[in-house]
């Protein structure tokens, strides 16, 4: 009975370290194809440094040929995120499909399903996997650190669609317990979305002194933490489109 117990053991042992070795690989092959999509679509990503401003010019038409759920592209200065944005009916897809629409555990970065990108989302969000090299939302958590806080030019955040240029200023960056109060993208009255902005304002490791009012529109980007129970949350105003 004893050899019997210590075999089983031995064999539990062996398709532990199959099975782990398997998804190590898995993502590895996942995380490289993902970056091999990005260099790809980067070549419909042309920018223009004209003086201290960086002029975009993206070519939607072949992006879309590429996926036609691409909404948008989005840029965060000082970190990695710098990704064509797509948008699916539900916000489970793109947790496991990426940009070519195939089964990749990374992921792509995608907007919630209830956005419309037609100038009438009050709240328009985003959302990406942390991937631990870095790339989709991976480097979102430099949004927590006081030196990136600091610097002026990280708070700007762009995103382009097909018909407009938008700018956002950060308001609010934290992280809190899973939820999903901060992704409610509609809201039923003037009041209620004056609450909204109240309370994830006033969640801020970090007092921005920027005022948001019901009249703005805002940006929202989030992401899950390492160990998967909290999430990262970073909040913007429309300042400029």
């Amino acid at each position: 009975m004893k050899k019997r117990i210590i075999t089983l053991l031995l064999i539990l042992f062996v398709i532990s370290m199959f099975y782990s070795s398997y998804k190590i690989i898995r993502w590895k092959l996942n995380v490289k194809e993902n970056n091999e999509i990005k260099l790809e679509v980067n070549k419909y990503i042309k920018t223009i440094d004209n003086n201290a401003n960086t002029q975009y010019n993206i070519d939607f038409d072949n992006l879309k040929n590429i996926n036609k759920d691409v909404v948008g592209y989005l840029k965060l200065n000082n970190t990695n995120i710098d990704y064509v944005v797509v948008k699916s009916n539900d916000n489970s897809y793109y947790l496991n499909h990426n940009l070519n629409n195939k089964n990749n555990s990374a992921g792509w970065i995608f907007a919630d399903y209830h956005n419309k990108f037609d100038s009438t989302d009050k709240n328009i969000v985003i959302y990406g996997h942390n991937m631990k090299d870095g790339s989709m939302f991976g480097t979102l958590r430099k949004v927590l650190n006081r030196d990136w806080q600091n610097d002026a030019n990280n708070l700007k955040i762009l995103l382009i669609t097909p018909s407009q240029k938008y700018e956002y200023e950060v308001f609010s960056t934290y992280s809190i317990d899973v939820e999903d109060y901060y992704i409610n993208t509609e809201f039923k009255t003037e009041e209620k979305y004056s609450e909204f902005l109240l309370k994830i304002r006033s969640r801020s490791n970090k007092d921005y002194n920027i005022e948001v009012s019901t009249e703005d529109r805002i940006l929202t980007l989030s992401t899950c933490t390492g160990n998967g129970k909290k999430r990262v949350v970073v909040h913007a105003k429309l300042i400029k489109e």
